[in-house]
């Protein structure tokens, strides 16, 4: 797909210690040789790929881990490789899935490839990172099967394949054909970049194994001899959780996503600003790259018990992450608007996510419980009466606990940054939405 070379943090002279780094700050969980592949890195740069499959339009918070971790090894010289995978996205992987993915056209799997491509470029460029980013469509796209079956599918014994987790568990709910065979594309993958680019590490999360490993072995039984054995490396990472047992990157409203029309960043703002207290250091190591001696003075000593400093810290952790999806002047205003809001003021509303709202509507009259669900902060009117009744809801800041109170014109309040006034809801102490009046 495309070429980037950029001063800056890829383009710092090789160095040692990247294995060191990736420990250091949580990027390591398995690695197939991890004595020699730190040789070779200490020898030279190696070249190194990450895959990511374009099912959806956009990437999700869980999809950064390799990402971040690709930035690191590319500031120690390394050469990194992003496979979007318009090719395996047609099959999809059952890694960490309980049933098959649906399956969508060709054309959607393209637009979504561009569209994540462009995320992945956005993120590497704040850092002037060096990568280049490949579609492996261009490979499997056209492969003759039968061909395929011959020359790859006979170096992969059944037995083998169903020890790795992730197939054995998909055998207990049913694992498809179509899904057997993602394993052998994903090693052709590793194979042909080895061939193409000398690309001799894979690297991904943990549910990746298996199939790491079978593109290593691959690599070992087509390209090497006895006399020369061809040298290549699986490294994965743990896969994220969180201290409160919640998924990594999910909430009320769903997964965490970086595309702003999605997930706004007012809203990926305050995910990062209300995770929970003990995932504080984990977070601020995987998902930023501040430098340790800054992460400890934030979370260490003092500041792990003061609720001040804790708070301070979660603002910190969610500026930088907005700051590198969204940038810094759409961090500026979420910091500005959570701000605001938690003082009770309304000044930083215009950073909220929000609709508009015909003054026509409110003449008229609508019920607290309509209300909330309008907004999306309950997801049934049942869920706004128990909301309600709990004491969460708000509108300006004041309480609602009427579950039959109708909203009308005089709740408006004005605001600077609307001609038509607004009405601020707030669900529970972390959940705001703002309705601008028209």
């Amino acid at each position: 797909m495309s070429d980037r070379s950029a001063e800056g943090a890829g383009g710092h002279p090789h160095r040692p210690g990247a294995l060191e780094r990736l420990k250091e700050r949580g990027f390591f969980a398995q690695c197939t040789d991890e004595a020699l592949l730190k040789r070779r890195m200490d020898e030279g740069p190696v070249t190194f790929y990450v895959g990511v499959d374009p099912t959806g339009p956009s990437l999700h918070v869980g999809h950064l881990v390799p990402i971040y971790a690709l930035a690191h090894l590319a500031e120690f010289g390394h050469r990194g490789i992003v496979i979007v995978g318009g090719g395996t996205a047609r099959i999809g992987d059952p890694s960490g899935k309980t049933e098959m993915r649906r399956m969508i056209t060709v054309e959607e799997i393209n637009a979504n490839a561009e569209r994540i491509g462009g995320q992945i470029d956005r993120f590497l460029s704040v850092r002037g990172t060096s990568f280049s980013m490949v579609n492996n469509a261009e490979w499997l796209a056209d492969l003759n099967y039968i061909e395929f079956l011959r020359d790859i599918g006979r170096h992969f014994s059944v037995n083998r394949m169903l020890t790795f987790e992730s197939y054995r568990q998909r055998m207990e709910t049913g694992l498809s054909f179509i899904e057997f065979n993602y394993q052998l594309l994903q090693s052709y993958d590793f194979l042909k970049l080895y061939q193409t680019r000398g690309c001799r590490l894979q690297i991904g999360g943990d549910d990746q194994w298996g199939n790491i490993v079978a593109g290593a072995d691959l690599i070992r039984r087509i390209e090497g001899t006895e006399e020369r054995p061809a040298e290549s490396f699986g490294l994965t990472f743990p896969l994220v959780t969180r201290a409160d047992g919640k998924k990594m990157g999910k909430t009320e409203k769903g997964a965490v996503f970086l595309d702003s029309g999605t997930v706004s960043p007012y809203d990926f703002f305050q995910y990062w600003r209300n995770v929970p207290d003990a995932d504080l250091r984990k977070f601020f190591y995987l998902y930023t790259f501040l430098e340790p001696g800054e992460i400890e003075s934030l979370v260490s000593g003092d500041a792990a018990s003061d609720a001040g400093a804790i708070n301070s810290a979660k603002e910190r952790l969610a500026t930088e992450i907005t700051s590198l999806i969204h940038g810094a002047a759409e961090a500026e205003k979420a910091v500005g608007a959570a701000r605001a809001l938690f003082s009770g003021a309304g000044e930083g509303a215009d950073a909220m996510p929000g609709a508009t709202l015909p003054r026509g509507d409110l003449e008229t009259g609508i019920g607290v419980l309509d209300l909330f669900v309008r907004a999306e902060l309950c997801g049934s009117k049942s869920e706004a009466r128990r909301l309600v009744q709990q004491g969460g809801a708000r509108i300006n800041d004041e309480k609602i606990d009427d579950v039959d109170a109708v909203i009308g014109v005089d709740h408006i309040t004005q605001n600077t940054g609307s001609t038509g006034g607004l009405l601020l809801l707030k669900a529970g102490k972390k959940r705001h939405y703002k309705f601008e009046v028209s």
